[in-house]
């Protein structure tokens, strides 16, 4: 999928929840192995990298995501642009 598709596709995701708009407080990475990335919908592969983490601190209302490297940084601008947490990187 090209970056301006993607970038709309995670807006879009952004703008009806199915993505958490709030940072996440702590994320980790390691190896994929067959995972859907919550940002593009495409399975995440061995060969990939896989960021994830929980909204809010894991909460009862936490918002669990796993995301490509590049759905991660598009995600962390995304929400960051459209004014719904200013307060730093995830």
């Amino acid at each position: 999928m090209d970056k301006p598709t993607l970038r709309l596709l995670i807006r879009a995701k952004l703008a009806d929840g199915r993505l958490p708009q709030d940072h996440i407080p702590r994320m980790w990475g390691g190896p994929g192995s067959g995972e859907t990335c919550d940002g593009c919908g495409e399975i995440v592969t061995k060969t990939q990298m896989l960021m994830e983490g929980l909204s809010k601190d894991g909460g009862p209302d936490a918002i669990g995501v796993q995301l490509h490297v590049t759905c991660f940084h598009l995600w962390d601008v995304e929400r960051q642009v459209i004014g719904h947490d200013p307060s730093g990187p995830a």
